[in-house]
């Protein structure tokens, strides 16, 4: 019988826990006639209460009141309620215990109550949670599952610990299903190719399975090369092709992440089967990756190649400005000449030699001619002075891509296949046949020539076409994670059909197509009505529409001035605190510190200190080396290992969700907001040192490379959502992931962002899935408004009109919506991934187009809304400020390293991040708390708090904190009396 425990102490509690609210109180407790005739049988009024409350108890939470147990005062006053008897009543309740058990025994014999046993039942519940075991191994989740399968079926649960070995027993059953569906498929020779994998690789120190996981380091040929060399040596362990679909993904990930944290020595100690099993998932896993990397790795190098052209050319035409000027002036001055000599009849070849012999003429035509750019500006020929990048690695690039394709795309794989036999026959000429409609205009006068195509610009279009059609998905990579088929990422067609026949879409639309675009219709109607009415008056508030644009009215700060003294008063009063002290504080109030779980047992770190001195290392941007030395009885070595064993992407998402929903259950939280709304902004950080190699590039942000930390912040300025992104990519591609899978407990309604954070694709989406979608979007009157086609004229908003709806695109593209739009709500794909995919679809994809279409019905009721409403565009304006403000604080606590990231592993780099998200909602919660204790202090001495101003202050400060210095982990003797530390003293006291 397995020994580990599955539960932590707090999910034994919450398994077991009364509703929290009066509406599920009432859902769960409220009888109905039948049970009202049972209860009223019974003659006193405290048996009927008596036996109402055992009935409450044994549906839910499905357990047997103790005898000296007391109720739960809500249920109590409830059932007293309805079955009108004094609560008083219970006092008087089964003074005699064969009362109670005679309830006991009626109650199973009346509702179909039974107890679990070992017997009948044990058994059973491991086997009822054979299928979700095989999909995770997390002891909540399961033991949730249990209870509610339980409670269906009217047995009674069993203790706490009994459903921890249950759930516990259900996952060894199921690792053992895993180790044999995975190893049974290896033949001698897989299982000789994945011992080599611990071994040294040969003229190294690493073993070869650590060469295989290193990261890429600068996107050049050399280093392409050497990580084509990785996947190739994946590909020749050569596993079964379907192996990785013999698992559930959820296990194999988690699989592949213990078998990586093992160092090769703990791998040989596995006994065989298991040790198969996680080399086989760690090869799959690698090779998902490094596919993913190489590809990325050619992308960044195009656009370094790209870039280096587009410098080059306008240094050229920099160089050459003082010569192109020069014969500008002179051309200028041969022009004055022959406009006189026509206008006087005189011999014009002699007004040009009046200005400089004709010799020196010739020579100046010869020099226009060198001085002069191709007609369209384009920087695209200086390309083909980087081919000898792009030739050095394209021959093992192009043998080591598994590449598929969809039909649209065949000829560009045909030209593929053109390159690889080039390569492979050392030809240096091309064939006259090479395929070309693949090659855009752009494109054309460089590859088409008269002799035939051009081998260098041939080869440098088709790699850059490859590039794009690996983003749109019209070409995808057998082994890839990000770059595979389409459909592929979407939940199977027949799910979708079943799900839609029973009505079960988790949408939050009418799912039938011509009803939803009625209602739609109607709706934009009205608004286009209204806006247009105001428009003609001149009424519409705080702006103009006019022949030459829109004009809004910037809105007024509404802070009014008696708010910044309420500030200033309770910012005085905070407590001055060390970064260590404030997070134990938080750890204590909360427990955070308990989710970072051990990845393999599933256990609690032992030595918080330990736990939070790394969190602290992460969030900010010291590094555990440098933190080690700052942190007097820590070793690098001790905080490496517990980094790799409790320190996670899912263990940083749940400890935020804890402080998250802290900070949701604080009453004075409440005073900036519901939690119902919220704004997400990326923030660059520079990648500097071993990093810089891995930073995108982004024009917005100036030449240096980076990395984007995106955010969502909730209204009550908890950061709920952190994700490390690429800044070469819109911001918009990610808004709907920080809202659909963080794991808090915020039931966001209403989002705001900027203008990078929109698009049609993502206004249709947030429709979709339940979400009010409000940016503020920059120069707003060049955004174009759309129009029912056959619909009524509105001449004054003419200016704002940029064309008419197609609606029956969507009609034809519907259920495809739908099953997108699923897909991602369901987890099975994420927007983010679908939403890079879709912007980069030619614009004749049926899908795209579908919901772009569908996106200029969002994107116009939220334009004409915003025309209307002044309190949607304050409610914006504040949220995107909290956002901004968030942004500084991250800024301040993330100073070390000159605020670099500097870890090469994008891994790490994604820690940072969650660590920096963390103890920035540490610190806004550790505010939040203190705030409200400052306001109550000043009532207290006389100073009356004017309740209107709390939502003036915030919790974003950070001057009494101290983030520098060494890091000492001892909690604060002022603690030791009570729950919080002392204010400051009031001025003057």
């Amino acid at each position: 019988m397995p020994r580990r425990s599955m539960l932590s102490a707090a999910e034994r509690n919450s398994l077991l826990e009364m509703p929290a609210t009066p509406n599920d109180l009432i859902r769960r407790y409220t009888f109905d006639e039948r049970d009202l005739s049972i209860i009223r049988q019974h003659r006193r009024p405290e048996n009927r209460l008596g036996f109402a409350v055992n009935l409450c108890y044994m549906r839910y939470p499905g357990v047997i009141l103790g005898a000296e147990e007391a109720p739960f005062t809500p249920l109590l006053r409830l059932v007293a309620e309805q079955i009108d008897v004094p609560v008083e009543a219970w006092e008087s309740y089964a003074q005699r215990a064969e009362t109670r058990r005679e309830h006991l025994l009626e109650l199973q014999s009346a509702f179909g109550f039974t107890t679990f046993t070992t017997t009948h039942h044990y058994r059973t519940a491991i086997e009822s949670l054979d299928n979700l075991a095989w999909q995770t191994d997390k002891g909540i989740v399961l033991a949730s599952a249990l209870v509610e399968g339980l409670r269906q079926r009217k047995v009674l649960l069993p203790t706490p610990e009994v459903i921890d070995r249950i759930c516990a027993e259900a996952v060894t059953r199921a690792n053992r299903r895993i180790y044999v569906a995975l190893t049974d498929v290896l033949s001698a020779d897989h299982r000789q190719r994945l011992d080599a994998l611990l071994q040294r690789k040969e003229g190294s120190q690493k073993t070869v399975l650590a060469w295989l996981r290193e990261a890429p380091a600068k996107p050049n040929s050399r280093h392409m090369r050497r990580h084509i060399e990785r996947l190739q040596a994946l590909q020749a362990i050569d596993l079964p092709a379907s192996m990785g679909l013999l698992v559930h993904q959820n296990r194999l990930l988690k699989l592949a992440r213990e078998g990586g944290q093992m160092t090769p020595a703990d791998l040989a100690k596995f006994e065989g089967q298991r040790r198969y099993a996680a080399l086989a998932a760690l090869v799959i896993e690698a090779t998902a990756t490094v596919t993913d990397e190489i590809i990325d790795l050619h992308d960044r190098i195009l656009g370094k190649l790209f870039n280096a052209a587009k410098q080059k050319h306008q240094e050229q035409f920099q160089r050459s400005g003082k010569a192109i000027n020069d014969k500008v002036r002179l051309y200028g001055r041969i022009g004055e000449a022959l406009l006189e000599a026509r206008k006087s009849g005189a011999d014009p070849f002699a007004a040009i030699e009046s200005i400089l012999p004709w010799e020196d003429f010739t020579a100046t035509v010869t020099e226009a001619k060198d001085l002069a750019r191709p007609a369209d500006f384009d920087f695209l020929h200086h390309i083909g002075d980087s081919y000898t990048t792009v030739r050095l690695y394209a021959a093992p690039f192009l043998a080591v891509l598994k590449l598929r394709v969809a039909p649209a795309a065949q000829d560009l794989l045909d030209a593929m296949e053109v390159i690889r036999d080039l390569y492979d026959s050392n030809a240096r000429k091309m064939p006259a046949d090479a395929p070309t409609r693949f090659i855009k205009p752009r494109w054309k006068k460089l590859v088409v020539t008269g002799d035939g195509p051009d081998r260098r610009y041939y080869e440098l279009c088709a790699l850059s076409e490859l590039k794009n059609a690996l983003r749109s998905g019209d070409i995808w990579v057998q082994g890839s994670r990000q770059f595979k088929n389409f459909d592929t990422y979407l939940i199977p067609a027949g799910r979708f059909d079943e799900m839609a026949q029973t009505g079960a879409l988790p949408l939050a639309v009418n799912p039938d197509c011509e009803t939803y675009l009625q209602e739609r219709r109607a709706l934009l109607e009205q608004q286009l009505a209204s806006a247009n009415q105001l428009a003609t008056a001149d009424d519409l508030p705080d702006a103009l529409i006019t022949d030459s644009g829109l004009k809004i009215t910037p809105l007024d700060a509404v802070a009014p001035d008696t708010a910044q003294s309420l500030i200033d008063q309770t910012a005085a009063l905070l407590p001055h605190i060390k970064i260590t002290e404030l997070l134990m504080e938080v750890d204590a109030w909360t427990g955070f510190t308990r989710h970072f779980t051990h990845l393999k047992s599933g256990d609690e770190a032992k030595d918080k200190t330990l736990l939070l001195t790394a969190i602290l290392a992460d969030g900010i941007n010291l590094g555990l080396s440098k933190m080690a030395e700052s942190s007097p009885g820590m070793t690098y070595a001790k905080l490496s290992w517990l980094q790799a064993w409790h320190i996670r992407d899912e263990t940083y998402s749940v400890a935020l969700a804890e402080l998250v929903n802290a900070q949701l259950r604080n009453p004075f939280a409440a005073h900036w907001g519901e939690g119902n709304t919220s704004s997400s902004d990326g923030q660059r950080f520079r990648a500097g040192g071993k990093a810089e190699s891995t930073g995108h590039v982004n024009p917005k942000y100036g030449a240096e490379p980076g990395r984007l930390v995106y955010t969502h912040i909730s209204d009550q300025y908890a950061p709920f959502s952190s994700k490390l992104v690429n800044v070469g990519v819109r911001d918009s591609t990610y808004v709907l992931d920080g809202l659909l899978y963080h794991e808090s407990d915020l039931r966001i309604e209403e989002h705001y962002t900027d203008t990078a954070g929109f698009t049609d694709h993502v206004f249709a989406l947030m429709h979709l899935l339940g979400f009010r979608f409000a940016p503020r979007i920059r120069d707003l009157g060049e955004t174009k408004l759309f129009i029912p086609k056959d619909g009524p004229e509105y001449d004054a908003l003419k200016p704002m009109i940029g064309g008419t709806l197609n609606l029956q695109i969507i009609r034809t593209h519907w259920p495809e919506i739908l099953r997108l739009a699923t897909s991602i709500k369901q987890g099975t794909v994420t927007a983010s991934l679908m939403l890079r995919k879709l912007g980069s679809y030619p614009r004749q994809n049926g899908l795209a187009v579908a919901l772009r279409e569908l996106g200029h019905i969002e994107r116009t009721l939220f334009i004409l809304d915003w025309l209307q409403s002044v309190e949607l565009r304050r409610r914006v304006q504040a949220g995107l400020n909290k956002g901004e403000a968030r942004n500084a604080l991250a800024r301040a606590v993330f100073f070390n390293r000159l605020g670099e990231i500097r870890d090469r592993g994008f891994e790490q780099q994604r820690y940072r991040a969650s660590g920096l998200n963390l103890v920035t909602a540490a610190v806004v919660l550790w505010n939040t708390v203190y705030l409200e204790r400052a306001a109550s202090a000043l009532q207290e001495h006389g100073q009356p708090v004017d309740e209107t101003l709390l939502q003036y202050l915030s919790p974003l400060g950070w001057e009494h904190i101290n983030l520098t210095g060494d890091y000492l982990w001892r909690r604060s003797a002022k603690l030791k009396q009570g729950k919080y530390r002392p204010l400051r003293p009031f001025a003057g006291a």
